[in-house]
């Protein structure tokens, strides 16, 4: 038995006295709470989640009962009354702890690129999510829905963060036939034959690093797999229903809540990112190839024949050697070495006069 006090004691036995053994009950029992919750305001709660949030987990719905509905409530009253009205199953037992790869101490040191193919926009087909985000942060610097993850989605997530923020020490991504060349299935990718995107990281100085196993990659399964349970859910209830929407809504809205909600602080404050001039990266992070001039003073590139205009520097470019660069918005440019020649609009149109300037 507990100890109470000589108050307490005397207390107890003049109300045995007065009443005997039923003055000793606890004089709160068959009494409501003063702070007992209305049961209207929980049916209230409870009709959101039907007909608004069904199918949220349940951290995510509290957060926009707090945001946007006003309540005070704490998350596990929410997640009781959920599910003593069969809303949200209880969650499983979960197996053997992993340890995680420890991350990088500052932001800059190691960015992460990968795509997930979700319906991410109800009413439109599966679409490729392509994100970049920090390993020591998990900050999301870039993320878009793009028809299929590939060379140019990856150039542009790329440009996007290196704009906002400068340039990396290192990017891990997984062995994707746009990332990395690999003679045999299942062996070390050839870092001796350059992708597009290879190629322009190495232009920039920046390491690129393989992955090998999918248990390497879980900090972007992990981020993807709290994107597949939150995004679509987002998106539905802005009611937005097309890809461009989405995109703008992902960069303004959705990305910038995600941050403040999951990112974590770098252990050390300093950054490593390495600032950098965008005209640069305009003409490092896009798809260039070398073609020889015909000699109707045109190069040819997929389905385009590009003319090339008049010089002032020489009567033609014949049989010259030149680098066609095409850029993720789709327009090209015609480079004979340091000096774009011509540049054109993405159905090959020429777009202006050459300016005699040299480029990266």
């Amino acid at each position: 038995m507990g100890s109470c006090s000589a108050w307490q004691f005397r207390r107890y036995r003049d109300r045995y006295g007065e009443a005997g053994e039923a003055g000793l009950l606890d004089r709160r029992l068959g009494k409501i709470s003063t702070r007992r919750v209305p049961a209207e305001a929980i049916e209230e709660m409870l009709m959101l989640y039907r007909h608004r949030y069904l199918g949220w987990n349940v951290k995510h719905f509290h957060e926009h009962l707090l945001r946007d509905h006003h309540f005070s409530w704490g998350y596990t009253f929410i997640k009781t009354q959920l599910h003593a009205a069969g809303l949200v199953d209880r969650a499983k037992r979960r197996g053997a702890h992993r340890r995680k790869r420890e991350r990088k101490p500052c932001e800059g040191m190691m960015l992460h690129q990968d795509g997930s193919q979700h319906a991410w926009v109800e009413g439109q087909p599966p679409l490729d999510l392509i994100v970049t985000m920090d390993d020591a942060t998990s900050t999301i610097y870039s993320a878009f829905l793009a028809e299929e993850e590939g060379t140019a989605s990856s150039l542009l997530g790329l440009m996007e963060t290196f704009v906002a923020k400068g340039l990396p020490s290192s990017l891990y991504t997984d062995r994707g036939s746009h990332y990395f060349v690999t003679l045999k299935a299942g062996e070390k990718v050839d870092k001796s034959r350059l992708t597009q995107v290879g190629r322009a990281l190495e232009r920039l100085g920046i390491e690129h690093i393989p992955a090998y196993s999918p248990e390497a990659r879980g900090r972007s399964e992990r981020m993807f797999a709290t994107l597949q349970d939150r995004l679509p859910k987002e998106l539905k209830l802005a009611g937005i229903g097309d890809v461009d929407t989405a995109n703008r809504f992902l960069a303004e809205v959705y990305a910038p809540a995600h941050n403040a909600r999951f990112a974590k602080p770098p252990e050390i404050a300093e950054s490593a990112f390495v600032a950098v001039d965008p005209a640069l990266l305009a003409e490092i992070l896009c798809v260039e190839e070398e073609r020889v001039v015909s000699r109707d003073n045109t190069v040819s590139l997929g389905r385009l024949v590009l003319q090339l205009p008049e010089s002032p520097l020489r009567h033609h470019y014949v049989k010259a050697r030149v680098k066609v660069r095409q850029y993720p918005d789709g327009a090209l440019a015609v480079f004979h070495g340091p000096r774009a020649i011509a540049r054109y609009q993405a159905d090959g149109a020429l777009q202006d006069l050459p300016q005699l300037r040299s480029a990266a």
